[in-house]
């Protein structure tokens, strides 16, 4: 099944249900992290391209166009079909993603299942979305519409490709609206892929447009654009504040953002050890660590801080880092090398400051991106490692005394994505729930993501919300309706 010379089937820019080259001509290469060497070169989108993208977008909404004439039932349908596309081309498309991100082969396997249930889970929406009818004073008969907001511009990360394209496209497609996405530079091949899958499934022209690119070209001119009067962003806080302030200067169109996180997760002495080693392991080094919410801040009681600290080593310390295609494998490559340069960094820092390295703490040969899981103890506060956002699979054991030192401790950062805890005191657990500043908590489990439940981050982890009832907000205007009513009763 697993497959590193898989068929490179689409790499131009898709426009109006068509594969087209970059105007200038221009392209760029995408690298497989695992050997450094280049996969295909891929058309590279700029402004001349995002224009042409929009166009279509703006042309594919127009109110006598097909897609807004579409009953709503019947753009569920579509959603459906393309959700029954992606999953008969599963193999294929986890074979892309993971020759293109570096992720092993069954977490692509298990990114695309999630990324269908998305799409399904949205389908279901599409003919529910509807207002409601207001007791208004005076002769008035009073109701509200929820209409679509138009072309949406999106703009996804690299760690989880084609899962953030069906976090992005699920809701925009439910609601009627129609979509620029551009994906990452690092990783545009599966959401090209799935263009044309949606061309297949029989979504109308210029409802799904994707422009491969870069942030300074592509990604700014879609978050500056006139004609585009929603942008949705997962990525960093600091291009998540230039995006805000492009969306601001252009035609103050509406912006979420999904950013970057710091996630506590406490584990209290009352909680089995060995349980709560594997609950964080997992919560830090689930895709190479490359995630938002990660808990990458390890908060552990004074009372089992050793015992701890031993076995989270032991785990990390056993898993195997190895090619992506590697049935064994349990930890691919990071993404690319600037990515591979700030882990590493990061790292060093740690050791420069004082914390103990337990397990890892090195790269892993010169042939790819690769870098040993590591494993921080005696980690303080103050320490670089326990501020800034690593991206990578390094964690950090911080000791705590108490519940209410620990809660200040937790929300003293700039994020706010996620957090979570490890007690089986109930009244303890509810405190924490009360206080920690996060979008997110997770109870005596982590990384809990589910489609029914609303995502997103308070501080500079965002604004907004993806998933759940709540993800279709920011993709709908709501309009009020008055009429005057000409009869007495």
């Amino acid at each position: 099944m697993a497959n590193p010379n898989v068929e490179v089937l689409y790499n131009q820019i898709f426009i109006n249900n068509n594969f087209v080259n970059s105007v200038s001509g221009k392209t760029f290469p995408t690298i497989n992290p695992a050997n450094k060497n280049k996969i295909i070169d891929v058309a590279e989108a700029d402004k001349d391209d995002v224009d042409l993208a929009v166009n279509a977008a703006k042309t594919a909404f127009k109110p006598d166009s097909e897609w807004r004439k579409m009953d709503a039932s019947a753009r569920g349908k579509l959603m459906h079909k393309l959700s029954e596309l992606i999953d008969k081309h599963k193999i294929h498309l986890a074979n892309l993603e993971s020759l293109d991100n570096g992720k092993p082969f069954s977490d692509s396997l298990l990114d695309i299942d999630m990324a269908i249930s998305t799409l399904q889970y949205y389908a279901g929406f599409a003919d529910k979305i509807h207002g409601k009818t207001i007791p208004a004073d005076g002769p008035h008969f009073a109701f509200t519409k929820r209409q679509p907001v138009g072309v949406v511009g999106q703009i996804i990360p690299w760690n989880y490709p084609i899962l953030m394209l069906a976090w992005k496209w699920g809701p925009a497609l439910a609601t009627g609206c129609t979509i620029v996405l551009k994906p990452a530079e690092q990783t545009p091949l599966t959401a090209l892929h799935v263009a044309a899958l949606s061309k297949e499934a029989g979504f109308p022209d210029g409802v799904i447009n994707v422009v491969p690119g870069y942030g300074p070209t592509a990604g700014q001119a879609i978050a500056s654009h006139h004609n585009i009067n929603k942008v949705a962003f997962t990525g960093s806080t600091e291009v998540g504040k230039l995006i805000m302030e492009e969306a601001a200067k252009s035609n103050l169109k509406r912006v979420s953002l999904e950013l970057g996180g710091k996630s506590p997760l406490v584990i209290f002495d009352d909680f089995d050890v060995d349980e709560a080693a594997k609950i964080a392991h997992d919560a830090v080094f689930a895709n190479m660590g490359q995630n938002c919410c990660a808990g990458s801040r390890t908060f552990v009681q004074e009372g089992i801080y050793e015992q701890f600290v031993e076995k989270a080593a032991s785990l990390a310390s056993q898993k195997k880092v190895g090619d992506q295609f590697d049935v064994d494998t349990q930890v691919g490559p990071l993404v690319n090398e600037e990515q591979y340069n700030k882990v590493l960094s990061m790292i060093e820092s740690g050791k420069v400051e004082g914390a103990k390295v337990e397990a890892g703490g090195s790269k892993v040969g010169d042939t790819g991106y690769f870098v040993y899981p590591t494993v921080f103890s005696n980690v303080t506060d103050n320490m670089k490692i326990a501020r800034e956002e690593i991206f990578g699979p390094v964690q950090q054991i911080i000791k705590f005394k108490t519940l209410d030192e620990v809660i200040k401790r937790a929300n003293n950062t700039k994020y706010g994505l996620a957090a979570g805890v490890l007690t089986n005191n109930l009244d303890t657990a509810m405190k924490y729930i009360d206080n920690v500043n996060a979008g997110s908590v997770w109870v005596n489990c982590y990384d809990a993501v589910n489609v029914q439940c609303p995502f997103g981050g308070f501080k500079q982890s965002g604004q907004g919300r993806e998933l759940g009832e709540e993800g279709l907000k920011d993709y709908l205007e709501l309009k009020s309706v008055t009429i005057r009513k000409n009869y007495n009763c």
